[in-house]
């Protein structure tokens, strides 16, 4: 029996969208559970799936370890019969984790309590729990054993610290969104990759990097461009170090987001490197009819013989091959992303695993490829002789499929787009935001230029768009998405309102402006100063509608209104906008309905001289720094 078949409980009430579909949202947001008729039936809240986002094998290949993102735990399996061994809890919201060279510690990037899990794995036990950078998400050790190497996502830094102590040594500067590392097999250089685009002018491609470390002397000794990159994850090497090969995003935002039968939103590639192909070489895995929508991890047989990409979206593992690929780069002339033949002749594989594929990794002998499916919560086991799926571990846990959990399924896949090219976790990465801004469409080709916004805490803050023209989330993500991101109409009812459920409970991750207990420091309170002022600095009255706390009051920072402040660019239909929500307004660079500003600071000294955007022509910069700070605290 399907899921849209089996019986759903709802216990509550939201916001009506209209008749029917209003209805069944309104169901939906009341946690409840399709089940099937021999599963326990259960709520939101006693579900607690493990969400495995990474496995990794120890040296010996004996043991299977899987890093559980929901959970928070690494569950270390028997790599033979796959039986659990124990299960470790680990930090909040972990994101990566490595072993040492010697196979003797694990280390755990516990993503949103800052901290990194040691891991004792004779013991299998925590014996230390180390404070790091904002939003640590990958760390790797060097191979003396000296240096631990740690990517910092919100910090947008590279943190090296001590092996045996943890104690911080120094931070170096990586790509925006600092998220996952890759030592060369030698040992002598890390790379590591951003999820983020690094900040370019209004409208123009964007602009990534692979930052490359020299180990020994932890130092930054190369960026490697990826032009026209936003979204860069896993990184792998052959075992010779003479390939590297990088999952990245290369999107389409430049032009109206249309014509998806051309490929017309997003290309999803790789970026190959080393002293196989010379000049790295950026080549696509999409063919029409057969995407690779979200790729993230990256395996290269021991023989070189085979690159395995995961896609998430499209629930699929690429196999390509090494040697074809190669006299494909040497015989071309590039560039070739476009071209949407180009991966018939390397690509010789696309193998069904489960929902959301993420992290990969190979047996010693390559024989066997393990793959973590984030969103059922399975380990996929390939034969690679064979690029078939030999058997499926299922992790313990709850076998209901709640309706948040079938929301993010829906969330995260490309099935529901045409020929499935995107889903929504394409410009939403890891279910937040893209840093670029798009051509949408609906307002008419090359109008209404739009940032893409945070989803994070956008429950409470209708209406939706910068314009505020969609009531609710089941309109956001319902008609509108389907008419003009995935060309069909794809959701049924049930569906629909379980996506929404999903968008509405996503929460908020910790502010790392904030201190522990919730008290300013003295810039903060200053700027709270400025923000709450009803009379500028030279006694005259702001009316209410031109002050900070008015149009950004409540707990969310919005009064839900529309009001003119004065950005409207040639290309907008209007000038009222809702008042953006502040919540991590740190984060969402770049600013303004259109992205145009690239920095906090930019929005009043640049796009606000007739003080439209609140008062602030009377500021000094000091002072304007004090505003910028509390915001941050928002």
């Amino acid at each position: 029996m399907t899921w849209r078949n089996q019986t759903r409980v709802r216990a509550g009430m939201v916001a009506l969208l209209a008749l029917l579909a209003a209805a069944l949202f309104a169901v939906a947001l009341l946690s409840g559970s399709p089940v099937r008729a021999d599963e326990h039936r259960g709520s939101i809240e006693d579900v607690d799936y493990a969400s495995p986002l990474e496995v990794m094998l120890s040296p010996d290949g004996a043991r299977l370890y899987v890093l559980c993102q929901q959970s928070e735990e690494v569950r270390v399996l028997d790599a033979a019969t796959y039986a659990v061994i124990r299960n470790i809890t680990v930090g909040r919201v972990p994101r990566g984790f490595s072993l040492s060279p010697d196979g003797n510690r694990l280390f755990v990037a516990n993503s949103w309590d800052d901290t990194l899990s040691v891991i004792d794995t004779t013991a299998l036990s925590v014996v230390a729990t180390w404070p790091v950078g904002s939003e640590p998400s990958s760390v790797v050790e060097d191979q003396a054993g000296g240096r631990l190497f740690v990517a910092n996502r919100i910090s947008n830094d590279v943190a090296v610290l001590d092996a045996q102590t943890g104690a911080e040594e120094k931070r170096l500067l990586a790509g925006r969104g600092s998220s996952y590392l890759a030592l060369s097999p030698d040992g002598a250089r890390l790379y590591a990759t951003h999820v983020y685009p690094n900040a370019s002018p209004h409208r123009t491609a964007p602009e990534s990097e692979i930052t490359v470390i020299d180990v020994a002397r932890a130092v930054v000794v190369d960026r490697m461009p990826l032009h026209a990159i936003a979204g860069v994850f896993h990184t792998a090497f052959s075992t010779d170090g003479r390939l590297g090969v990088t999952a990245e995003f290369h999107p389409k935002n430049l032009v109206p987001l249309a014509h998806l039968e051309h490929g017309g939103a997003f290309e999803d590639t790789l970026t190959v490197f080393g002293a196989d192909v010379g000049k790295p070489v950026e080549v696509p895995l999409d063919e029409l009819e057969r995407y690779a929508s979200q790729p993230f991890g990256v395996a290269i047989a021991p023989d070189k013989s085979r690159i395995y990409i995961t896609s998430g979206g499209s629930e699929v593992v690429t196999v390509v091959d090494v040697q074809r690929l190669l006299r494909f780069i040497h015989a071309h002339p590039a560039p070739f992303v476009q071209d949407l033949s180009a991966s018939a002749n390397y690509v010789v594989a696309r193998i069904a695993v489960g929902h959301n594929p993420r992290g990969l990794t190979l047996t010693r002998d390559g024989r066997t490829l393990f793959v973590a499916n984030r969103l059922d919560d399975t380990i996929s086991v390939i034969d690679t002789r064979t690029n078939r799926v030999a058997s499926t571990i299922a992790l313990a846990g709850p076998k209901i499929v709640t309706a948040r959990r079938h929301g993010e399924q829906t969330f995260y896949t490309a099935r529901q787009s045409f020929q499935g090219q995107i889903g929504c976790a394409n410009c939403h990465i890891d279910s937040t935001f893209d840093g670029l801004t798009w051509n949408l469409e609906p307002d008419g080709f090359g109008r209404s230029i739009v940032d893409n916004k945070l989803l994070e805490g956008v429950k409470d803050t209708e209406p939706y768009k910068w314009t505020g023209t969609n009531p609710n989330i089941p309109t956001e993500c319902g008609p509108r998405t389907e008419k003009y991101f995935w060309r069909s109409e794809n959701y049924d009812d049930l569906t629909l309102a379980d996506l929404a459920f999903y968008v509405l409970t996503m929460q908020t991750r910790p502010n790392r402006w904030k201190l522990p207990g919730n008290e300013l420091t003295p810039p903060q309170e200053r700027g709270k100063a400025i923000f709450d002022r009803t009379v500028d600095k030279f006694k005259k009255p702001i009316p209410e509608y031109n002050r900070c706390s008015y149009c950004h009051s409540g707990p969310k920072g919005t009064n839900q209104k529309l009001f003119d402040v004065g950005t409207r660019k040639p290309t907008d239909n209007g000038s009222l906008l809702k008042a953006a929500p502040l919540t991590e307004i740190a984060l969402t660079a770049p600013y303004l309905h259109d992205g145009s500003a690239r920095s906090l600071e930019e929005i009043w000294t640049v796009y606000n001289p007739e003080d439209k955007h609140g008062r602030t022509n009377d500021l000094t910069k000091d002072e304007l720094n004090d505003l910028i700070e509390y915001l941050r605290t928002r």
